[in-house]
């Protein structure tokens, strides 16, 4: 499926103010009915949305209330997530939550759960294919303390909702998404210029696969197009492995800082993937992570890029 055969669609995008939801329905909006759903406490992102054209409805996936969205939507792409650190709440909205958005919108074509490739247990520098042990790979952050754990919840509740109402289904497990508006490199961009070190694992280097919004935009059709009620995983990145090393000291020479790294065992370990199973059904990525880091580092320092 290709974004032009997606026009005229009704699709809802559940986590709609997210770093990852806000640019793809807005993208989307252009050629479809988007109704996008969150809590909607940030008054700021949600006129934003409006402007750019997303319907805006709240929901509250705690106590799963979701009657505010059509039942008949075409497509549903479920970006929204919990993390309080609160675990009653956490998986009563990341697994509860998914499973009454599965059961309201029983009825459409394609439903995408985009999980995370936090769901893998460490295990160094080892490309991760799809059937690779899970783990709670983010306890080391004990401000992520329920992610890891939510995240593998939430993926048997999308497994069983796929066959439970027959709404074919795919889970993305999203490595590191960024863009223009941030993301995990940003965030360690804003630590340098602020004269701090960087942390990263002490198994270096620190790999990921970070992928640019437009990748995220372009890959979707496709996605929901793989989608079956055996639900489809697949691992979600970008096509090329980058360091954390790698994109800080790149990102440190356009500001005109230096690098600098403190290496930890607190910290995650390397999540690399075997994206072979993305690139037969999404097809390869095409923003080349340094070009992404340069329009990110540009649209969010102007006045520091060289």
């Amino acid at each position: 499926m290709s974004r032009e055969q997606l026009q005229g669609s009704t699709i809802v995008v559940t986590g709609v103010t997210g770093q990852v939801a806000r640019p793809l329905a807005a993208t989307l909006a252009r050629d479809n009915r988007v109704i996008g759903a969150a809590r909607f406490k940030d008054a700021a992102a949600r006129a934003e949305l409006e402007a750019a054209g997303v319907e805006c409805v709240p929901v509250d996936l705690v106590s799963g209330d979701v009657s505010g969205l059509p039942a008949d939507a075409d497509f549903v792409l479920n970006f929204a997530v919990a993390k309080t650190n609160d675990w009653e709440k956490d998986l009563a909205a990341n697994s509860g939550g998914l499973a009454y958005l599965m059961e309201h919108h029983r009825n459409a074509r394609a439903f995408l759960h985009c999980s995370s490739t936090a769901v893998y247990k460490p295990a160094g520098h080892t490309p991760l294919d799809e059937g690779a042990a899970l783990g709670d790979n983010h306890g080391v952050w004990p401000f992520l303390s329920t992610y890891s754990i939510c995240k593998i919840a939430a993926e048997g509740t999308a497994r069983w909702g796929a066959r439970r109402f027959a709404l074919p289904t795919v889970v993305t497990r999203l490595s590191v998404p960024y863009g223009d508006n941030g993301g995990w490199p940003a965030f360690h961009l804003h630590m340098m210029l602020n004269g701090h070190a960087v942390p990263v694992h002490v198994d270096a280097p620190s790999v990921y696969h970070p992928l640019h919004a437009d990748d995220i935009v372009a890959m979707v059709p496709r996605l929901l197009a793989a989608a079956n009620v055996d639900a489809v995983t697949v691992n979600w990145g970008g096509s090329e492995p980058v360091s954390i090393e790698e994109w800080c000291t790149y990102l440190a020479g356009l500001v005109g800082v230096e690098a600098r790294f403190a290496p930890t065992a607190h910290t995650i370990d390397s999540v690399q993937i075997d994206t072979t199973r993305m690139h037969e059904l999404a097809g390869h990525t095409t923003v080349p992570w340094r070009e992404g880091m340069r329009r990110m580092a540009a649209a969010l320092h102007p006045d520091n890029v060289t």
